[in-house]
């Protein structure tokens, strides 16, 4: 089995960049497994290469998927599933370094993995997990310091934009009271470890559960009018408005310098209203061209936000509604379901 486990022989380097200056904004894409009828790990591998794909978001530590990523020189976000937090929370951080030794760091090296994404959506997904969120990030993270990796590979948690009490317009984005316990040493954390606040958008969403104040073509980036916040500031799109209204959220608690980046965001092709081929293709899009152009948004201009497009392929048994199985940017023989570009090559 290979491993990379000598990690002391590493020569680390970190150049520390605030968040106001420009620096072309990666775009990615989810690797969802959910299925049974996806290609060999070796062969998505391959196709990413093909298609200039630079960072991939995998959603749970798989020995063969990492092992096929080694040396590939692609990114990734790795996720520390939401049922593994009671057990990294409550031991010590001894328990963490074993547990990231035993189901990452044997199978890929430390310098393709960017980020941890601890837990998903723990807040409203999986409440019973809230508790242990923060404490297993310390330990994570202090593991990492052991190895000395914590200046390679950055710790967040990846928050849906349901955690917002309060969001339009923009300016008036806050956190729901209930969650600001857990979120609060969050922010903190990422304050002092400069990463990103990881959250995922879905205007797909928002827009098929509140069709009255939210039109298709807000949604989709096509809109010829714009709102105008209190604050002055222009939107012409529900994902800016979105990002921002998390941005004024983290100023109403202090937080001003936090990063943000979209761990996740897509539009369904089938299974439902407004869920086309077409749809998909502008809004995915307009996504990764405005990531791309470090676009930025109206409270951060010229400021790129990485995205990781979701998903790979569709996911065949994923539960729930029939869209919920049609987000995939390829088709299964690896060939685009629609155009959309992670490069400006």
């Amino acid at each position: 089995m290979k491993t990379h486990s000598n990690i002391s022989s590493l020569v680390c380097f970190f150049l520390f960049v605030p968040f106001s200056l420009s620096n072309a904004a990666p775009v990615g894409i989810c690797y969802g497994r959910v299925a049974n009828n996806l290609p060999s790990p070796s062969t998505i591998v391959s196709l990413l290469q093909e298609n200039s794909i630079p960072m991939v978001r995998i959603f749970k530590p798989d020995p063969e998927v990492l092992q096929s990523f080694s040396d590939s020189e692609i990114s990734l976000m790795i996720g520390v599933p939401n049922e593994i937090l009671p057990s990294l929370g409550t031991n010590s951080f001894e328990y963490s370094l074993q547990w990231l030794q035993d189901n990452i760091l044997n199978f890929i090296p430390p310098t393709q993995i960017k980020y941890l994404a601890v837990g998903n959506e723990v807040f409203l997904k999986d409440p019973y997990y809230s508790q242990y969120l923060y404490p297993s990030i310390c330990n994570l993270n202090q593991a990492l310091k052991t190895l000395d990796l914590d200046q390679i590979i950055k710790i967040s948690s990846p928050i849906s934009s349901s955690v917002l009490t309060n969001s339009f317009p923009p300016s008036n984005g806050s956190f729901n009271h209930d969650h600001l316990q857990q979120i609060i040493p969050l922010l903190q954390f990422l304050t002092e470890t400069n990463s990103p606040l990881m959250v995922n958008v879905y205007p797909f969403y928002s827009y098929i559960t509140n069709k009255k104040d939210i039109g298709l073509d807000y949604a989709l980036f096509n809109t010829k009018g714009v709102l105008l916040d209190n604050n002055g500031l222009l939107y012409d799109n529900l994902f800016d408005a979105t990002l921002d209204s998390f941005v004024a959220a983290m100023e109403k608690e202090g937080y001003n310098g936090v990063r943000m980046m979209v761990a996740e965001t897509g539009w369904p092709t089938d299974g439902g209203e407004a869920a086309s081929f077409d749809n998909a293709r502008v809004y995915n899009g307009n996504v990764a061209m405005r990531a791309l152009r470090d676009v930025g948004t109206p409270k951060r201009p010229s400021v790129g936000v990485e995205v990781f497009l979701f998903d790979l392929f569709d996911e065949n048994e994923k539960f729930g509604v029939e869209y919920e199985r049609h987000f995939g940017v390829f088709q299964l023989n690896g060939v685009k379901a629609y155009d959309v570009s992670f490069s400006l090559m």
